[in-house]
């Protein structure tokens, strides 16, 4: 997986500063499975995505649902496991730790950007 940060796009400000992209079909389908939960300043970029399934994990995650231009265009928070959630007009989906979307005051209509490290 490739790793990078996130900023806010319209401030240039850091929100996360450990992000991973998981842009391979193998790293896409295996996600955040078998791995120990993320921490307050970690992500992961899962694209291209519109849907995901926390089958098989035991801790929940919050998610956001980006369109093409890194709009958020839905959030999820603490999708408890054996769940699924999922945005129509999605194209990548970014998952947190669970309380990081509002900790960071993250909402639907803010612009997020990943920058590869």
């Amino acid at each position: 997986m490739k790793r990078g940060t996130l900023y806010a796009k319209d401030s240039g400000k850091k929100l996360l500063r450990e992000m991973w992209k998981a842009s391979t079909g193998w790293e896409r389908m295996r996600g955040l499975l078998g791995h120990p939960p993320l921490t307050a300043e970690q992500g992961l970029l899962i694209e291209p995505c519109r849907m995901i399934h926390t089958v098989g994990m035991r801790y929940p995650i919050d998610l956001a649902f980006l369109d093409s231009s890194g709009c958020v265009r839905k959030i999820v928070s603490s999708l408890l496991p054996g769940r699924v959630a999922g945005s129509f007009f999605a194209t990548a989906t970014m998952e947190f730790a669970a309380g990081t979307l509002q900790r960071l005051g993250l909402r639907a209509g803010d612009t997020l950007l990943w920058r590869e490290t």
